[in-house]
C-alpha cells in the first residue's frame, strides 16, 4: 500500500463496479500465464526491514515525520506508525557475495539515519515489537499521516461494526480493546521477496509455507506486547488480531480473517490471488482507468492496479506478488514471516537460511508438501510462533519408512535443514564464505538456544528479579538491546541482560 489514496465513501454500486474490475483483473493475469508473458529468471532478491524509533530511555519515539525529512533518501519510508520507518534495499541478484553486501548497504544507511534521528532525540530499534510500547501509544492520533492509513483504518473499523479486541494468551495474557487499527504498527518484521517465473511459482511458494514454522523458531524476538510476556514471536497473534476486518459472529461461523496463513498447497500463482478475490472483500475500491484486458488485446502489458492493491490488503504471511518493470510483468513471493532484528548480522542470517531452505526444498524431487499435509504446516508455525527454538515441529521422516516425527527445532535444524539450506545457497551461486557466516550463526542459536525473543525474555526476568518493577524492568531490556545491538554482534553471544 505505498501508493498514495484519496480518502473518500464507498458505496455499494462503486463496491459492485471494482468487483467487476477485479475479476477483470483475474482474467488478465490467467491469460498473461497461459501466453507466458513474465520475465525470464533473473534469481533477483529483495529486502525491506520495519523498524522502530526509540528514546534513550527506551520508550517510543513520535518523530518519524522528523526523522524522514532529515535522512532525506527515498530508501527510507514512512510506516503505520508515527513511531515506526521502512527502510528498503535495492534488488540484488542472489549469487556471489550477496549477503555481505547486503550487510554493509544495511549497517551504512541504518547507521546514517541513526544519526539523524538522534537530532530529534531518538534511536533505531530493529526488534519485533518494541517492549516498551503501550496501549496509550497505539492509537489513532499517533498513526503516520498519509490518507493510505487513515482510509485502511476506516474501511477496517466500518467492516467490523465495532471495537477490535486483542486476546492473546501465552506466558500470561493480554486483553485490551482497540479502537483502531494503530496496535497493528507494532508489529515491525523483515520482508524478504524472490522473484520466480510462473513455473517456479508454486514450487517456491509451498516451500516457503513449509519453512516458516522453522524461520519464526529461530529468529523469533517478539515476546511482549504492552508489557505483556506472551508468545515468542506475539507479533504474529498481535498482526491477526489488529488488522480483522471480521465481526465476531463472522469469525466465529469460520470466516477466514485477513492475516493468513492459508489452507492448501498450490499449483499456480493465480490459486493465490483467485482466492484473494473469492474469500476477501474489497477495504479501499478504488479503481483505475485501464481496462486490463483491452491492454492485452493492444499487445501491451497491464498494471493490474485493482488486484494489485487488493492483494495488499490480505497480509498472507508468503504473499504472491505482481509487477512490471520496463514493460515485462513479474511475479514475486513475498516472505513476511521474520520480525525485525535483532542485529543486521541477524537479519542476513535469517535471510540466508530463508533463501537457502526455498531454494532446496522447492528443487526435492520429493517435495515436502507431497509428505506433509497443509494442516500440519499451519500447526508448525503456531507452535513455533508460541515456542520460538524451544518448540517441537513436525517434519517428514526421511528415508523409506515416510510418515512425519516431531523434533526438536535445533535438532531438526541442525541434522536437517541447515545442510539443506547450505545445498540451496550453493545452488543459487553465494559465495561459500558467505554461506558459512551467516548460517554459522543459526547453528550458533540452535546450539545455544537463544534468539532475540529468548534473550529478552530472560534479560526482563533478570531485571525483575533485581527489583525492578514491570515498566522499569522492560525499560533496562530495551535500553541494554539497544547498547548491544550496536555492537553488532549477533544475538546468540550478547551477555545476559539487566
Amino acid at each position: 500500500m505505498g501508493e498514495k489514496v484519496a480518502a473518500e465513501a464507498f458505496g455499494p454500486a462503486e463496491r459492485r463496479r471494482y468487483g467487476e474490475k477485479l475479476h477483470r483483473c483475474l482474467e488478465a493475469l490467467d491469460r498473461l500465464l497461459a501466453e507466458r508473458r513474465f520475465d525470464r529468471p533473473r534469481n533477483l532478491m529483495g529486502l525491506e526491514i520495519e523498524l522502530n524509533l526509540a528514546d534513550a530511555d527506551g520508550m517510543p519515539r513520535m518523530k518519524n515525520a522528523q526523522v524522514l525529512d532529515r535522512i532525506g533518501s527515498q530508501d527510507f519510508q514512512t510506516e503505520l506508525g508515527q513511531f515506526n520507518l521502512e527502510v528498503n534495499i535495492l534488488p540484488h541478484p542472489l549469487t556471489g557475495r550477496v549477503l555481505d553486501q547486503l550487510a554493509e548497504e544495511l549497517r551504512t544507511g541504518l547507521a546514517y539515519a541513526d544519526r539523524k534521528a538522534g537530532e530529534v532525540a531518538a534511536g533505531i530499534v530493529m526488534i519485533g515489537i518494541l517492549p516498551t510500547l503501550t496501549g496509550e501509544d497505539l492509537v489513532a492520533a499517533n498513526l503516520s499521516a498519509a490518507d493510505r492509513y487513515t482510509l485502511l483504518n476506516e474501511q477496517i473499523m466500518a467492516a467490523r461494526g465495532e471495537e477490535i479486541v486483542l486476546d492473546i494468551e501465552g506466558v500470561e495474557r493480554l486483553r485490551y480493546v482497540a479502537g483502531s487499527i494503530a496496535p497493528e504498527a507494532a508489529c515491525t518484521s523483515v520482508q524478504l521477496h524472490l522473484q520466480v517465473t510462473p513455473a517456479r511459482f508454486p514450487g517456491v511458494w509451498n516451500a516457503a509455507q513449509a519453512a516458516a514454522a522453522v524461520q519464526v523458531a529461530v529468529g523469533a524476538n517478539s515476546p511482549f506486547v504492552f508489557g505483556r510476556e506472551l508468545w515468542r514471536e506475539s507479533r504474529v497473534p498481535l498482526f491477526l488480531q489488529s488488522t480483522d476486518s471480521r465481526p465476531p459472529q463472522f469469525r466465529d461461523q469460520g470466516v477466514r480473517p485477513r492475516t493468513w496463513f492459508g489452507e492448501r498447497w498450490i499449483s499456480s500463482a493465480y490459486d493465490l490471488f483467485e482466492e484473494n478475490v473469492r474469500y476477501f472483500p474489497a477495504l479501499i475500491p478504488i479503481r483505475d482507468e485501464e481496462d486490463p484486458l483491452e491492454v492485452l488485446d493492444g499487445g501491451g502489458v497491464p498494471s493490474l492496479a485493482e488486484l494489485v492493491l487488493h492483494n495488499g490488503t490480505v497480509y498472507r504471511w508468503n504473499r504472491p506478488v505482481y509487477g512490471v518493470a520496463d514493460g515485462v510483468p513479474h511475479l514475486r513471493v513475498e516472505n513476511r514471516v521474520l520480525p525485525a532484528g535483532p542485529t543486521v548480522t541477524d537479519v542476513l542470517a535469517n535471510t540466508a537460511f530463508y533463501y537457502g531452505l526455498v531454494r532446496a526444498l522447492a528443487d526435492d524431487p520429493r517435495p515436502v508438501w507431497t509428505r506433509m499435509p497443509f494442516e500440519r504446516a499451519a500447526e508448525n508455525f503456531d507452535t513455533a510462533c508460541r515456542h520460538g527454538v524451544d518448540a517441537r515441529l513436525s517434519w517428514p521422516r526421511s528415508g523409506r519408512g515416510g510418515g512425519l516425527a516431531t523434533l526438536p527445532v535445533e535438532r531438526l535444524v541442525r541434522d536437517e535443514l541447515l545442510p539443506a539450506a547450505a545445498a540451496g545457497l550453493d545452488a543459487w551461486g553465494v559465495e561459500p564464505g558467505d554461506r558459512d557466516r551467516y548460517l554459522g550463526v543459526i547453528e550458533q542459536r540452535c546450539a545455544r538456544r537463544t534468539n532475540g525473543a529468548s534473550w529478552q525474555a530472560a534479560a526482563y526476568h533478570r531485571a525483575r528479579e533485581g527489583g525492578l518493577d514491570r515498566e522499569k524492568a522492560l525499560a533496562a531490556t530495551v535500553r541494554a538491546y539497544c547498547e548491544l545491538a550496536r555492537t553488532g554482534e549477533p544475538v546468540h553471544t550478547w551477555p545476559p541482560g539487566p
